[in-house]
């Protein structure tokens, strides 16, 4: 009798053993405690990688309004330190490459807080920088570090959160838009106080307006030195996060969500690039000439056409902001095909009316509004059909580099060529009617592909099914149940 118990007893251990290895594997390998630690990891991720965001939006934005004090703190004019837009931007490219690359090696927490320290450096170092060439040095390692920072941002916001990432992408973009907002602020308010120095140099002695110059220069080269502690901050978070081992989801569950890759990913990926390309483009070409534009055409005041740039920036933001609630019911393709329908909109009533001070006013909120989910919703989407990795990241956020070169660029050469037409309308109604038709031919490409991922739930049920330890298991309890057949001869009752 008690070896029968015994029996028993082993077979309930067994079963019990198999059961946790069953769960173990549902699980990843992992305790309840360590999986509710990488839950609250998750929540962690998000937030240092929105406070990170925050601060490239500082670092991008705090350049327009610091520009002349760039252009005095190494003894030339703003003519001559022009070109450290385009070595900045060389190196965001490159620095997007970079990380594609790193990222697929590389711990994200690690590398992410490495490309932060490096920017807090070189934040730092801008104000004791007194060579132009040096600065231009200085300007590209930024722009390297950044570009890494924006592609493992995207892909890490990604894998940390899978299907569920849509609210968390616009949060993401949302803090990069106010971290551009308040860069202005910071430098101008809080360290812009600057006299003309040229009214100084006449009205007082030589070293007495040396040193008034000198004195507000460096008042308003503080700015960097505030920004570049705040990324130095958001560096610490991710290395906080690393030393205390958080995992990315991909990384957590490499074995069970493996993503199936789209039979035309290289094809959905290229149109993707293009779609981001004209849509970086237009969007930073409207918000350069816009000033411009309001002024020389349209012939309004300058306090009138500067309203007008700050309701397209200001529409930008809230509605990034707006998107993070609308991105928890509706989809990200729902969201992009909504933007680019009232992007054509605006842009073509601006095409039709640009003379009209109301359609200017009214059509430049909407299409800033309309501007603002398209990029995090793009991410988003093609998620949902094709896993993102950082070679896929990378490419994506190249392309929007080199539209965020090339258009407005080409833009100012024709409005240099060319006068009496409203070119930057046209060229935004063109880039809107570029992306509605690219939009939908991905959607059919990635639909034809056939790869949407699996429910998460679904995918690890039929994964545990097809697990070796449970075919024995169910076989060890049809030997079980065979034995008792033969044993117990009431077993039919």
């Amino acid at each position: 009798m008690e070896d029968e118990v015994q029996g028993v007893d082993t077979l309930f251990d067994r079963c019990r053993g198999d059961g946790r290895r069953l769960g173990a594997q549902k699980t990843g390998g992992r305790s309840p405690a360590e999986m509710i630690a990488t839950g609250g990891g998750r929540w962690l991720t998000t937030a240092a990688l929105c406070f990170s965001f925050l601060g490239l939006g500082m670092c991008i934005a705090v350049i327009g309004p610091t520009f002349e004090d760039l252009a005095l703190n190494v003894h030339k004019n703003i003519s001559n330190i022009s070109y450290i837009f385009a070595g900045r931007s060389a190196g965001y490219i490159g620095g997007s490459l970079l990380g594609g690359t790193l990222l697929d090696c590389l711990n994200p927490f690690l590398l992410l807080g490495l490309s932060m320290l490096l920017t807090a450096v070189g934040m730092c170092a801008i104000p004791l920088c007194h060579n132009v060439l040096l600065l231009m040095g200085l300007m590209s390692c930024i722009g390297i570090s950044m570009g890494i920072l924006d592609t493992g941002g995207n892909v890490l916001a990604l894998n940390t959160w899978g299907e569920q990432a849509g609210p968390h992408m616009q949060a993401l973009h949302f803090s990069f838009a106010a971290g551009a907002f308040a860069s202005p602020i910071i430098a101008q308010l809080l360290f812009g106080v600057r006299g003309n120095h040229s009214s100084v140099a006449e009205n007082a002695t030589a070293g007495a307006a040396h040193d008034v110059q000198s004195w507000n220069h460096l008042s308003a080269m503080w700015a960097y030195v505030v920004i570049g502690l705040f990324v130095f901050l958001s560096a610490l978070s991710f290395f906080v996060l690393y030393c205390c081992g958080t995992r990315s989801r991909g990384k957590a569950h490499s074995v069970l969500e493996q993503p199936q890759v789209a039979k035309h990913h290289r094809a959905i990926v290229a149109l993707l690039f293009f779609f981001f390309f004209a849509y970086v483009g237009a969007e930073v070409a409207y918000g350069s000439f816009i000033f411009t534009f309001s002024k020389d055409f349209v012939h309004l005041e300058e306090a009138e056409a500067g309203g007008i740039n700050t309701l397209f920036w200001g529409s930008f933001a809230a509605c990034r902001g707006l998107a993070i609630l609308l991105a928890t019911c509706v989809s990200p393709g729902a969201l992009i095909t909504l933007s680019l329908l009232c992007c054509c909109i605006s842009s073509l009533l601006l095409c039709l009316f640009p003379l009209q001070r109301a359609v200017l006013w009214a059509a430049s909120g909407l299409y800033g509004a309309s501007m603002a989910v398209v990029f995090p919703s793009g991410l988003s989407w093609v998620e949902q059909y094709t896993p993102v990795t950082g070679r896929t990241a990378a490419v994506l956020v190249v392309g929007a580099a080199l539209g965020e070169m090339v258009l407005p660029v080409l833009l100012g050469f024709l409005m240099g060529r060319v006068s009496g037409e409203p070119l930057l309308m046209y060229q935004a109604l063109a880039c809107a009617i570029f992306c509605s038709v690219l939009f939908p031919a991905m959607y059919c490409l990635a639909v034809v592909s056939g790869a949407r991922t699996q429910g998460n739930g679904e995918r690890e049920f039929c994964q545990a099914l097809l697990q070796p330890e449970n075919n024995d298991l169910f076989e060890m309890d049809s030997a079980q149940s065979s034995h008792e057949r033969d044993r117990d001869p009431h077993w039919e009752d």
